[in-house]
């Protein structure tokens, strides 16, 4: 029967428990191997992925103090400041909106800009008729004779009187007095009337050699321009003329006060339009020389103003009142 014996040569102790001291041996001969090391094969090496692991140990334990931090969540990212600065900027782009000076700097620009649109238009459209003027004024001449060099005039200077009316119209419509007198506006009718009947005469069934519902609109397509544009311009001119830049606070208020409930309280009664003055001021003249009636109705009023119905109401309104 063999006995055991330590690593000194002594016989263990039988008062002790074995274990015991085979376990205190080993913590005296034994020295404990850092945490967490694993180590891989007869020689020692530490693994690839033992190594990753301990990086990614040590880097957590860097960061879970940092991510507890509230300081970087109270920053605002370039993503939000730039937001920002676009609402403020959008804030204040519709304040100077409201200003009066800026509304009236828009109106001009915008009738600049549809005035131009318009007199190109225009300029076009009866550059489009000379030809078709220039044929019927030549009257078959041979190319280059007097009469077919000539004919090439009539359109331009006939042009140039209808530019004239227009362009009258246009100046006096901008400062509220619109030129409305018949005679005036016969001679614009005159002039749109003769390019139309020159450009459309040759192509007309019975005139034409070969007619064509193509080739007469064509011809026609020019002045038919003309006379839009002339017919739209002193309106659009004079509905620029009437508008109110300011901002009154009882209509600032309205727009942004919401509606109460006012139990059985009866409606009120809807409030007219108020009359423009200078509306108002020529449709006296108007009634003074005798081109209006002395109580005219709304019809008459939009008619010869040139203006909306509803101020037309309100101006037949004002004169009933004062009458």
């Amino acid at each position: 029967m063999s006995t055991t014996t330590t690593p000194d040569g002594q016989e263990p102790d039988p008062a002790n428990g074995f274990a015991d001291q085979v376990a205190g041996w080993l913590a005296e001969t034994t020295e404990p191997a850092p945490a967490g090391d694993v180590v891989g094969g007869a020689d020692g090496a530490v693994s690839r992925r033992v190594k990753a692991m301990r990086a990614e140990v040590a880097e957590a334990r860097q960061l879970a103090p940092l991510l507890a931090e509230e300081a970087p969540l109270a920053l605002d990212t370039a993503r939000v400041r730039r937001r920002r600065k676009q609402g403020r900027q959008a804030a204040a782009l519709h304040a100077l909106g409201q200003d009066p000076a800026v509304r009236a700097w828009q109106a001009a620009r915008w009738r600049l800009v549809l005035t131009v649109a318009g007199g190109v238009a225009l300029v076009l459209a009866l550059a489009w008729s000379t030809a078709g003027v220039q044929r019927f004024a030549a009257e078959g001449a041979p190319a280059w004779s007097p009469g077919w060099v000539f004919a090439w005039l009539v359109e331009p200077f006939m042009s140039l009187a209808l530019l004239t009316v227009v362009a009258a119209r246009a100046f006096m419509a901008t400062r509220g007095r619109p030129l409305d007198d018949r005679r005036l506006v016969r001679v614009e009718r005159l002039f749109v009337g003769l390019t139309l009947g020159m450009n459309a005469w040759p192509h007309l069934p019975g005139i034409a050699d070969t007619f064509t519902v193509s080739g007469l609109v064509l011809h026609i397509l020019g002045p038919v321009v003309a006379v839009a544009v002339v017919t739209a311009l002193p309106i659009v001119w004079n509905a620029f003329a009437q508008l109110d830049h300011t901002t009154t606070p009882d209509r600032a208020e309205t727009a942004v006060t919401p509606a109460t409930y006012r139990g059985n309280a009866p409606a009120p009664a809807p409030s007219l339009p108020a009359a423009p003055p200078a509306l108002l001021a020529r449709a006296r003249d108007l009634i003074t020389t005798g081109t209006l009636p002395a109580a005219p109705s709304a019809r008459a009023l939009r008619k010869t103003l040139h203006c909306g119905m509803d101020d037309a109401r309100a101006v037949r309104d004002v004169l009933k009142e004062q009458a």
